[in-house]
């Protein structure tokens, strides 16, 4: 099941830390939703979701210092003793002596931020959202073009990576090569990200690896994308028969999601980072609501009804 250390989240929403020590390294969030403990600091502690992020906000802070010393200490064993990987206190509340006795005692990481518990909460749930997403690793390359993410997949050797370093020439970026990351942040959203190990760099045959970022600038790499799009790019084959019209749209699946797949037949001559950049912009087109294809056809329905009215009409 995939993880994040609560010193990632530490480190990402600037938090201070009150409980030093305890080795955030160690404690490991699993889950992408959070819970602000209203009931359970009233004492009602059924289906107490204790797995993820608490949050404390200025209404539960308010709570916690209108209870009695003995109140107090009865309900803070009971919820911090259940678990808990941290407690975040917004807007530079502080929590109380017992609190944090508690807290260390159990080994529950006690933190704080100066943002607002509405800002603070979306941010935080952004963020494991994407670190928590289901993923998967493919054989490909991908590369924004024209703010489409155009992920190239193919066989080994069949001209994926030298496709993507003419994209990049002409004015594209770079997420990855080789090995893509694909997240799936939500039913209509894939991301795809490189590996650190590989991050920037090209393999080209014959010439070997080659540092996109440094040879053609910041400007011509990107560290994510969203994939919009696929191209399998195949050996051409006489025998096969070519989508030539594009009236009907073919998918392939990743993690459950569907995305748009065009597959292009490679011969001598054919120019492909061309190709490419005309699938970005003719997807970017439908997706604004006009399509090619369903244009010239509409025109030639036109054109044959009213052939058939004058023959009518003679």
């Amino acid at each position: 099941m995939a993880s994040v250390r609560l010193s990632e989240v530490v480190e990402k929403m600037h938090l201070k830390n009150l409980t030093p020590g305890i080795d955030l390294n160690e404690i490991r969030i699993r889950q992408q939703d959070i819970n602000r403990p209203a009931l359970q600091l009233a004492g009602y502690l059924e289906h107490f979701e204790a797995s993820r992020i608490q949050i404390v906000g200025y209404v539960e802070h308010s709570y916690m210092q209108s209870m009695g010393k003995a109140r107090k200490e009865e309900i803070y064993n009971k919820i911090l003793s259940m678990d808990i990987p941290c407690v975040v206190f917004c807007r530079e509340l502080m929590p109380d002596e017992i609190f944090l006795e508690t807290a260390a005692r159990n080994n529950v990481a006690v933190l704080v931020t100066k943002v607002s518990t509405s800002a603070f909460m979306a941010e935080t749930i952004r963020f494991l959202n994407e670190r928590l997403a289901p993923s998967i690793s493919i054989h490909g390359v991908l590369v924004d073009v024209y703010g489409e993410g155009v992920l190239i997949i193919g066989e080994s050797g069949i001209g994926k990576s030298e496709t993507a370093l003419e994209l990049i020439k002409r004015g594209h970026r770079l997420v990855s090569d080789d090995v893509v990351e694909i997240r799936k942040l939500s039913d209509d959203t894939l991301v795809g990200t490189a590996p650190d190990i590989t991050k920037y760099f090209i393999e080209l045959r014959g010439i070997g690896i080659i540092d996109v970022k440094a040879l053609f600038g910041v400007s011509s790499v990107r560290d994510e994308a969203g994939i919009d799009l696929v191209i399998q790019l195949e050996d051409w084959s006489k025998d096969k028969e070519y989508d030539r019209l594009g009236l009907e749209e073919e998918y392939t699946e990743y993690l459950g999601n569907k995305v748009v797949c065009h597959t292009i037949p490679i011969r001598p001559g054919r120019n492909l980072a061309l190709i490419c950049e005309s699938a970005a912009v003719n997807h970017r087109q439908k997706k604004m609501g006009y399509n090619a294809a369903q244009e010239l056809y509409k025109r030639v329905q036109d054109s044959l009804a009213r052939k058939r009215n004058l023959d009518d009409e003679d």
